[in-house]
C-alpha cells in the first residue's frame, strides 16, 4: 500500500544520513533528487536540459503562471533559484577572562558527535555551531543572566534596576523565537548575547531523574547545541534585504531590519552551567517566596567571538505541479528541505511524509485519476534561515496566489515525540478533525489519529522524579492555550512555510506533525544529534507516525481538491472570532481604569454581520452543490454516453466531458483499468466562467486551440472572431449542469475570500509586512500567535488607549466589508 512505512524508512535513510545545509551543494543535490522523485511519479518526461530556472526570468515566471492556464494539461517539475543573503560561520571563541585581560577558560564549542551514532560522529565538525544571520563581530562584557529573554523577563530586570549596558546577556533557549531574545537585549543596550540549552526545558526525561543521556539513553546529550536563526521573525521573514518582493540575483537590496546589530552564539549545557557559575545567584526571593531575576553581573567579564561570511547565496525550491479539471483553483502542499545538519526530525520528517503522499498521487494518477483542482507540491528551501524560500515564492507570485489559491497544507518537522498536533485556520479544523478520525493511530489499535493528540511520551514520571515548576506552569499554560479552541485546532503563529500563504497573502492554512511531550526521550532540537539513530530508536520506531502523517496530509489534500464545494467551514471561523474578541475584552477589564472608554460594541456587531453572513453562504453552498448533484444523477442515469464506463462520481466529470466533445467529433476516452488519461481535453473550467459568455453565442464557446506563441495568464484564451454558425447548441440538460457549476464556483470564490477578507494592505503597526488582522505571530513571541494582533497588542504591549480604538475600528471597517464579500 501507499504510503507504507518502509517507503518511509528508506526514503529517511537517503535524506537524513548526510548534512544539507541551505545553499550548499548537498541541498542542491537534493533538491535534484526531489526533482527526479516528482518527474518520475507525476509522469513527467524529463527534458534533455534540467528545468532549473532562476528567479524572475521568463522561465520562472512561466512556470508558475501558466499553471492556471488552459494549457497546463500535464504535470510539470522545475527548480526555482532565489538569491537571498545568508551567511555562515568562520571561527567563534568564548571565553572568561581574567583581571589582565587573558583567557582563564575556554569554551569548546563543538558537539562532542559520540560514535555511538555513526552518523552524528561523521558529521560532528560539518556545520559548526553558530546562529544563522548572526552578526559578525566581538564583545567584551559582564554576564547577566535573563531567564527566556522574553519580554516580560526584560521588563522584571529593568524593574529590578539591572543595567544591561554594555553587558552580554545569557538566556535559555524556549518560550519566544530566539532572535527575540537577541532583539531585547539590544534594545537595553548589551553587547552581545549567549543562548544555552537547559535540561530544565526537558520535562521529566532529565539525567536527575536517572535517564542516561543520548546516545546511552533518552536524555539530553549535555554537549548538544540548538543552532538556528536569529533573524526577527515577528517584524519579517524571509530575505532580509528584499522585504516585501522577491530575491532575485540582481535584485536591489537594502539593510535589513529584522537581523541584530549584537553578535551572539549558540552554546551547550555544559558551556552553559559554567558560565552560570560565573554570575551566582540567578534569582532573588520575596517575602512571599515568588522567585524573580537577580539582574546580578559576573565579577568577571566574558569575551565572545562571531566571525561570518555573509554573502547573496543561491537557494532552490523545487516545484511540482498536477494540473486539475479545474484549473484556477490551487491546493498547496508544501514542506522545507534544507537542515542545520542532519535533521533526521527537521525537517526529513516532513520530506519523508511529503515523499509518501507524493508516491500516493503518483499511484493515483497512474490509474486514471486526475483531480477536480489543480495541486501544487513545493520543497521550500532556506526555512532554516528564516523561512526564506517559502517566502520569496509567496512576494514572487502574490497576485498569482490571491487569485487561485484555495488553501496551504504545511508539514515541517512531521515527528519528533509521541502528540500528533496541528494548527490551522479554523475555517480548516473541521475537515482536519474529519479526515483525522478516518486515519488508523499509528501505535495502538482501536484509535485514530485524532486520539493521538492526547497521547503521553513512553517514560512516564516515578514518584519520585522532578521536574522544574517554572518550566512546567509555562508548559502547562502553552497546553491549555493548544486545549483553548473548541474544535481542538489552534490558530497558527510563525515558525514554518505557512506564513507568507498565511499572514501576508490571506491563504486558509495548515501545519501538522507528531511533537514530544514531557515524557518523551529529549528531542535534540537543530543539533548534530538530530540523527536517524534517533528516529529509529526513540521518536518513531517502524516510522508508522511518519506514515500517518503522509496519510492524513494526503486525505486532506483531496478533500480540498476532490470536494465539489470546497471544505472550509467560515461559520466556524466566524464563531471563533467571539472568542478573540474576549480576550481582547480580557486585556481591558485587567487594565487601568482609563481603558474602559474603548468602545468594542461596533467590533462585536460587525462580528456578528459576519456571522449572519457567512450562515446565509452555508445555505447556498449545501442548496447549490445539492441542485448541482442532483442534476449529475439525473444526467448519469439518463444521458451519459458511455454509462456503463462512468457508474464512478470520480469518473463521471470526464464522462459529461466526453459527451459534449462528442458533439464536435471529437473521440471519447477509452476508460480501461490502470490506464493513464491525457488531459488533452476541453478545459471544462472555461464552460463554468461567465466571463468569457459570448454575447452572441450564450451557449457555446470555441476555445482557440490554434494558438501559438507565447501566453499571459489574463488573456482570454477564446477567439471570439470565429464564427458559430455551424456549430450545434449544448443540449438543454449541458445548459442546466453549467448554470448548476456556476453557481457552486461563485460560492467557492465567496469561501475563498473569506481567509482573504483578513488583508489590509496597510498590515500591522510597525512590522506592515504582515498584512492580516485575524491572526499573527505575536510581537514579542515569533513562534506563538496573537489573535486580533494589531488591536491586542495596542491594548497589552503599547497600552495606548487611543491607539487600540483605532485598530478596533479598523478591524470594525475590515469585517464589515468582509461580510459584505460572503453574503450570497
Amino acid at each position: 500500500s501507499v504510503p507504507n512505512s518502509e517507503s518511509a524508512l528508506a526514503a529517511s535513510r537517503a535524506y537524513a544520513t548526510h548534512p544539507h545545509l541551505a545553499g550548499s551543494a548537498a541541498d542542491f543535490e537534493d533538491a535534484r533528487v526531489i526533482l527526479k522523485l516528482f518527474q518520475t511519479e507525476f509522469g513527467i518526461e524529463q527534458p534533455t536540459t534540467e528545468p532549473i530556472f532562476s528567479a524572475g526570468t521568463s522561465e520562472s515566471r512561466n512556470a508558475t503562471l501558466l499553471l492556471t492556464s488552459p494549457f497546463a494539461t500535464k504535470p510539470s517539475a522545475w527548480i526555482d533559484v532565489y538569491y537571498p543573503v545568508l551567511n555562515t560561520p568562520l571561527d567563534r571563541t568564548l571565553q572568561i577572562l581574567g583581571e589582565d585581560g587573558s583567557a582563564v577558560w575556554e569554551a569548546n564549542l563543538k558537539e562532542d558527535g559520540d560514535p555511538l551514532d555513526e552518523d552524528a560522529s561523521t558529521y560532528r565538525d560539518s556545520v559548526p555551531t553558530w546562529h544563522g544571520l548572526s552578526r559578525d563581530g566581538i564583545a567584551e562584557g559582564q554576564l547577566v543572566y535573563a531567564n527566556y529573554g522574553s519580554k516580560a523577563d526584560y521588563d522584571e530586570l529593568v524593574a529590578a534596576g539591572a543595567d544591561l549596558t554594555g553587558k552580554i546577556v545569557i538566556v535559555r533557549y524556549g518560550a519566544v523565537f530566539r532572535g527575540l531574545k537577541i532583539k531585547g537585549a539590544q534594545e537595553l543596550g548589551a553587547v552581545g548575547v549567549l543562548i544555552y540549552s537547559d535540561p530544565r526545558d526537558d520535562g521529566y526525561v532529565i539525567v536527575e531523574n536517572g535517564f542516561a543521556p543520548y546516545p546511552y539513553g533518552p536524555a539530553r546529550n549535555p554537549t548538544s547545541v540548538q543552532r538556528g536563526s536569529v533573524q526577527y521573525l515577528s517584524s519579517y521573514p524571509g530575505d532580509p534585504t528584499t522585504p516585501g518582493y522577491p530575491a532575485y540575483e540582481h535584485a536591489q537590496r537594502e539593510e535589513g531590519t529584522n537581523i541584530p546589530k549584537i553578535p551572539s552564539l549558540p552554546i551547550s549545557w555544559v558551556n552553559g552551567q559554567k558560565l552560570l557559575e560565573e554570575i551566582g545567584d540567578l534569582y532573588v526571593e520575596g517575602e512571599n517566596g515568588e522567585k524573580t531575576l537577580s539582574g546580578k553581573a559576573s565579577a568577571s567579564k566574558i569575551k565572545l567571538v562571531n566571525h561570518v561570511d555573509t554573502k547573496v547565496t543561491p537557494i532552490w525550491n523545487t516545484m511540482a505541479s498536477i494540473p486539475g479539471h479545474i484549473k484556477d483553483e490551487v491546493v498547496i502542499i508544501g514542506c522545507h528541505r534544507d537542515a542545520w545538519v542532519l535533521g533526521a526530525a527537521d525537517p526529513t520528517s516532513g520530506t519523508v511524509s511529503l515523499h509518501e503522499v507524493i508516491r500516493g498521487f503518483g499511484a493515483l494518477l497512474r490509474n486514471g485519476w486526475k483531480p477536480l483542482r489543480t495541486v501544487v507540491f513545493a520543497s521550500w528551501d532556506a526555512e532554516e534561515y528564516g523561512l526564506i524560500g517559502s517566502t520569496e515564492w509567496g512576494e514572487d507570485f502574490t497576485e498569482w496566489i490571491s487569485k487561485h489559491a484555495v488553501a496551504y497544507l504545511n508539514t515541517d518537522t512531521s515527528t519528533s515525540g509521541s502528540r500528533w498536533v496541528a494548527n490551522a485556520s479554523p475555517s480548516l479544523a473541521n475537515v482536519i478533525k474529519e479526515t483525522a478520525l478516518k486515519i488508523s493511530h499509528p501505535t495502538t489499535e482501536g484509535k485514530n489519529l485524532w486520539d493521538a493528540k492526547d497521547d503521553e511520551g513512553p517514560f512516564q514520571p516515578a514518584s519520585y522524579f522532578t521536574i522544574d515548576t517554572d518550566f512546567l506552569w509555562s508548559y502547562t499554560a502553552t497546553q491549555q492555550k493548544l486545549r483553548a479552541s473548541k474544535t481542538g485546532i489552534s490558530p497558527l503563529g510563525s515558525g514554518s512555510d505557512f506564513t507568507v500563504f498565511l499572514q501576508r497573502i490571506g491563504v486558509a492554512s495548515s501545519s501538522e506533525g507528531f511533537g514530544s511531550t514531557l515524557t518523551d526521550a529529549v528531542y535534540h532540537y537543530h543539533s548534530v544529534y538530530d540523527t536517524q539513530r534517533f528516529q529509529e530508536v526513540y521518536a518513531d520506531p517502524g516510522f508508522h507516525r511518519h506514515v500517518a502523517v503522509a496519510r492524513h496530509l494526503g486525505l486532506l489534500a483531496l478533500h480540498l481538491i476532490d470536494s465539489f464545494v470546497i471544505p472550509l467551514n467560515t461559520t466556524q471561523y466566524a464563531l471563533e472570532l467571539d472568542d478573540y474578541l474576549d480576550k481582547v475584552s480580557a486585556i481591558q477589564s485587567e487594565s487601568p481604569s482609563s481603558f474602559d472608554t474603548l468602545d468594542l460594541s461596533k467590533l462585536s456587531k460587525a462580528i456578528k454581520k459576519v456571522q449572519a453572513a457567512s450562515r446565509a453562504l452555508d445555505k447556498e453552498k449545501f442548496k447549490a452543490e445539492k441542485h448541482f448533484k442532483r442534476i449529475l444523477r439525473k444526467l448519469h442515469r439518463h444521458h451519459s454516453p458511455h454509462h456503463h464506463q462512468c457508474r464512478k462520481p470520480s469518473r463521471f466529470v470526464r464522462c459529461v466531458k466526453d459527451w459534449i466533445q462528442g458533439i464536435f467529433g471529437v473521440k471519447p476516452h477509452n476508460y480501461q483499468k490502470n490506464s493513464r488519461h491525457d488531459a488533452h481535453e476541453i478545459d471544462m473550467n472555461a464552460w463554468t466562467r461567465d466571463e468569457f459568455d459570448h454575447p452572441e453565442h450564450p451557449d457555446l464557446l470555441e476555445p482557440d486551440q490554434t494558438r501559438v506563441g507565447p501566453y499571459h495568464p489574463d488573456h482570454l484564451w477564446f477567439d471570439h472572431s470565429k464564427s458559430f454558425k455551424h456549430r450545434p447548441r449544448l443540449p438543454k440538460e449541458i445548459k442546466k449542469l453549467i448554470k448548476a457549476a456556476k453557481r457552486i464556483m461563485k460560492a467557492n470564490k465567496k469561501i475563498i475570500a473569506f481567509e482573504r477578507g483578513f488583508i489590509s494592505e496597510d498590515g500591522i503597526r510597525d512590522r506592515e509586512w504582515y498584512k492580516h488582522l485575524g491572526v499573527a505571530p505575536g510581537k514579542w513571541l515569533g513562534y506563538g500567535a496573537t489573535t486580533f494582533p494589531a488591536l491586542t497588542e495596542a491594548l497589552a504591549i503599547d497600552r495606548n488607549v487611543t491607539l487600540a480604538a483605532y485598530e478596533a475600528h479598523r478591524l470594525t471597517v475590515l469585517l464589515e466589508k468582509l461580510a459584505d464579500t460572503i453574503e450570497p
